[in-house]
This record gives C-alpha cells, sequence and structure tokens, in this order.
C-alpha cells in the first residue's frame, strides 16, 4: 500500500511539476513577443569635420525643435598629438581642436560651431552636459572639480550658462569656486546635466559632481525654486561610502548626479549614476519610485543619462551606461530593462564612456562619447519589434533583403 501511496504522489508530483513547468514556458513565451524599439547604427553619420577639426570628449548631446543634433566636447581633453596642425608652426597637418559647441543638421552636415571663453561668463574649465530648451536657447554646466582660489588654482566649476543658438550670452546662475554645498540656493557645485520645462519654464539641474540633488531655477531670471535629494528628503554632504550591491540602498544621492529629465506627464527621472539606480519624482520633488540596473556595476555605475521614446505616451527610456559600454531600454512605466544594444569597442554601434544620449522627433538615438571615446554616433530607428535577446550587441546595420 505504501508503494502505491508514493507512486501516486510521485504521478502527482510528476504532473504539477509539468504544469508549472507549462506556466513558466507560457510565460517565457508571452514575455519574449515583447515588443521594444529596434535600432541599427548610421556609421556615415555626421559627416567629416572641415578645418582639420577633431572632437575631445564628448561631454554632451541635445537635440533641437528642428531636428538639429548639438554636442558639446572638451579640447582640452585633447592630447598633445592630436593637435599638432594648431602649433606654431604647424608641425603637421593633423589636427585643430573644434570649438567646444558643433551643431549639426539630421543629414549629418556641420551647420554651427561656437563656445569658449568670452566676456561677461564664467566658461566652465572642464564643459559637462548640453541642453537645447523649447526657446532654442543653449544650456551648458561643468564638472571641473578644482581647489580653492589660494595658490591661484583654478576654482571648481559651480554655475551654469544660457546662450542664444548663435552663442549670445543671456545669464549665467552660480559663480566658479562659490558653492556652498547641497543646500546653497545661489550657486552650483559642478552640475552635470540641465533640462527645462516648457510648461513652467523651470530649468531642472542635476547637481552633481560635488552637490547631492536636483535644484530648479526660473529659466528667464536664475531666480531659485526648490532643490531635494535622494528619496525627495533635504540633501547632505557627507562623502558616502562606494556603491557595495550588497548593502541597503543609500539614502543620499552619490557623486555624480548626472541626470535629471521631466517626462511629458512630468515626472522627473533622475541618475544617480554611481548607485546604479535611477529615481522618479514628482516636479515638487515628492519621492515615486526607484529601480536598480545592473547592480553587479562598480566603478563609474551604470545610470549615466537618460532620454525617452519619442512617442507621446514616451513608452521607453533609453539608459546610457558608460561602464558596461551599453544602452538599456527600459519600459517606462516598470522601469524593467526590456533590452539591450552595444559592445566595448571604437567600431561604429560600439562604445567606450557613452556618457550621453538623446532622441529626435523620429525616434533616432544620438549618444556622446567621453574619456577616449570622443565622438557622437546616429542610432537609426527602425520600429519596433520582438525582443529576441536580452543583450543584442552590436546593432549593425542588417543590408537590403534581395
Amino acid at each position: 500500500m505504501r508503494v502505491l501511496q508514493m507512486r501516486h504522489f510521485a504521478v502527482i508530483a510528476s504532473r504539477f511539476a509539468l504544469a508549472l513547468t507549462g506556466l513558466f514556458t507560457l510565460a517565457f513565451a508571452q514575455d519574449s513577443r515583447a515588443l521594444a524599439p529596434r535600432f541599427e547604427v548610421d556609421p556615415m553619420w555626421p559627416k567629416p569635420l572641415p578645418n582639420h577639426w577633431i572632437l575631445g570628449s564628448v561631454a554632451g548631446v541635445a537635440v533641437d525643435s528642428r531636428d538639429h543634433v548639438w554636442i558639446i566636447h572638451r579640447p582640452n581633453s585633447l592630447e598633445a598629438g592630436e593637435m599638432h596642425a594648431s602649433t606654431n608652426p604647424p608641425i603637421a597637418q593633423c589636427c585643430v581642436p573644434a570649438p567646444p559647441v558643433l551643431e549639426f543638421d539630421p543629414a549629418g552636415n556641420l551647420v554651427g560651431s561656437w563656445g569658449g571663453p568670452g566676456d561677461g561668463y564664467d566658461w566652465p574649465q572642464s564643459n559637462h552636459g548640453i541642453t537645447v530648451d523649447y526657446r532654442n536657447n543653449v544650456w551648458i554646466g561643468g564638472n571641473y572639480r578644482g581647489t580653492n582660489t589660494t595658490n591661484n588654482a583654478a576654482p571648481h566649476d559651480d554655475m551654469i550658462l544660457k546662450f542664444t543658438s548663435a552663442g549670445k550670452f543671456l545669464m549665467q546662475i552660480g559663480k566658479p569656486g562659490a558653492g556652498k554645498g547641497s543646500n546653497d540656493t545661489e550657486n552650483l557645485r559642478q552640475p552635470a546635466k540641465i533640462w527645462v520645462d516648457p510648461g513652467t519654464n523651470e530649468v531642472y539641474v542635476a547637481d552633481g559632481y560635488g552637490n547631492h540633488r536636483v535644484i530648479v531655477f526660473d529659466a528667464d531670471t536664475g531666480k531659485y525654486k526648490r532643490h531635494w535629494g535622494a528619496y525627495g528628503q533635504k540633501p547632505a554632504d557627507e562623502n558616502l561610502a562606494s556603491y557595495t550591491p550588497s548593502e541597503q540602498p543609500a539614502r543620499q544621492f552619490r557623486n555624480p548626479v548626472h541626470c535629471a529629465m521631466l517626462s511629458h506627464d512630468k515626472l522627473v527621472y533622475v541618475c544617480d549614476r554611481a548607485s546604479d539606480r535611477i529615481q522618479v519624482f514628482r516636479p515638487d520633488g515628492t519621492f515615486v519610485k526607484e529601480a536598480f540596473i545592473e547592480t553587479a556595476t562598480l566603478g563609474s555605475g551604470s545610470a549615466w543619462d537618460l532620454a525617452f521614446s519619442a512617442d507621446p505616451q514616451q513608452k521607453f527610456i533609453y539608459l546610457a551606461d558608460g561602464e558596461n559600454d551599453r544602452v538599456h531600454i527600459l519600459d517606462r512605466d516598470s522601469l524593467r530593462v526590456v533590452t539591450s544594444f552595444g559592445e566595448g569597442g571604437r567600431q561604429p554601434g560600439e562604445f567606450y564612456g557613452v556618457h550621453s544620449i538623446a532622441t529626435d522627433s523620429k525616434g533616432n538615438i544620438f549618444t556622446g562619447e567621453t574619456y577616449r571615446g570622443q565622438r557622437v554616433q546616429k542610432f537609426v530607428y527602425k520600429g519596433l519589434g520582438p525582443v529576441a535577446t536580452k543583450d543584442q550587441g552590436v546593432v549593425w546595420p542588417r543590408g537590403t533583403a534581395k
């Protein structure tokens, strides 16, 4: 009798296991039918620069209302051997640092260039981030971590700058070396990225490499509005230990607070880069939710910059991950990674230090690479398709089917 009972139990257990397997298989099949945006790198974009110009580390990329692509790079990041044509007399035909701010039309033609020190404003020692607002004004930050002004050392970048699209200076918020910490309402401290809300004309600043907060100003007057830290709390300036995946999430932002972006439905998405996380807030700083991305990532972290898909609902988030050299595609509602593309390297479609990301009205993605990546790339939107793999690798053009 006991043997029969055991056999009966084994049959039931086997059937239960098969049923569970069927459920798991169904769940996987349903998930595999999920759709995500598909991309292919355009290895011919942008077109070659004129005047023997060469790019340094690309520290920001943005798209304006005409689908013109703007980048800001760091001429002072170039090696001596990359600037031999700029010496007096020239050592060789290659190369000359391009102006810091470059504007490309949708076809990849260079149509504008300007930037650098000038009268009436303090150009950053290390420019960082570029945003073109709804009025086509250009905003720039800086992340130079200098020392105090004693011994004639250069002060750190504690300001943001606003220009017209032609490069005419309009406004500066903050002064170099003047930041007093994460609750200073007049200065910043190595601000990383800027975003302007067209509904309220408020400028949101990811602040940044020195401070631990998001801060909001009036975009015309520079008047302070509000600020907050992680989880909507008052920010503090204690130095946090390096991120450890097994520990409880830090209650403050680590440095750098690397992006602050406002969605159409008025949610603020913040990149806490070195903590491998995105936090979401309402515009008043009320915490909504958070998500952790590639949680085993140490070093510079996984959450560098983000952009939204071009559909009205902004269903997807594109997250630049400069440590793993990937772009992650997230479902914006759940903040779940649907798929990723990219690979470490210097060939088209690969990345080295993918630092910044933006989208145009057609859904195309543009990325900027810092460190020795020193370039901007275009990834052409190819519509929605089924998710075939979690990690797509290099999204090389497939060519025309015959």
